[in-house]
């Protein structure tokens, strides 16, 4: 796996990029070809916190994780536990969607677009492409990308839909006409 190591207000030393790549390049495994994948990890600091972003983006799904910690060391390992924990949790999701190829196969889903902040507070705007899929596949790259809600063109109906996690655990969906 390739990396894209970033640090926002703080310096990425080859210490850090050493724990970052032998951390996050232990999910090799879980993947066919994982020299075609980029890592995108992003360490930041925000008060006493420091984050770390992990994204990598590959064919069919989005792996997402972040995790604040006071020691960056323990975020990076956190990170990589919890992006773990995702695959194997959706492991088997993923192989019944992806009959063709029983491996994990990960896909990029939007591209990010970065913008100033205007008068009306908009901090940040993502394109979407929209691929035709199964409510349990919106759900499934929902969970991968650890977000609230998912927008997708459900493969059924071709309209567009919202899938969301409600208070109690359990999914919504709202179509839109």
């Amino acid at each position: 796996m390739k990396f894209n190591i970033r640090g926002e207000k703080v310096k990425v030393t080859d210490a850090i990029r050493n724990h970052i790549e032998e951390k996050i390049g232990r999910l090799d495994r879980y993947f066919e070809t994982p020299d075609t994948l980029t890592a995108n990890v992003l360490v930041k600091v925000q008060g006493i916190n420091q984050i770390v972003e992990v994204t990598i983006p590959a064919k069919k799904f989005i792996l997402r994780g972040e995790v604040k910690d006071k020691d960056l060391y323990a975020a990076i390992d956190l990170a990589s536990d919890k992006l773990e924990r995702q695959i194997r949790k959706n492991k088997t999701r993923m192989k019944r969607n992806n009959k063709k190829s029983p491996v994990i196969d990960f896909t990029l889903d939007f591209e990010e677009e970065n913008t100033e902040q205007d008068e009306t507070k908009i901090v940040k705007r993502k394109l979407i492409e929209m691929k035709p899929m199964s409510e349990e596949e919106a759900i499934l790259q929902m969970n991968l990308l650890d977000h609230a809600f998912y927008i997708f063109k459900d493969s059924d109906t071709n309209e567009v839909a919202v899938v969301y996690r409600r208070q109690d655990d359990d999914y919504g969906i709202i179509k839109v006409k």
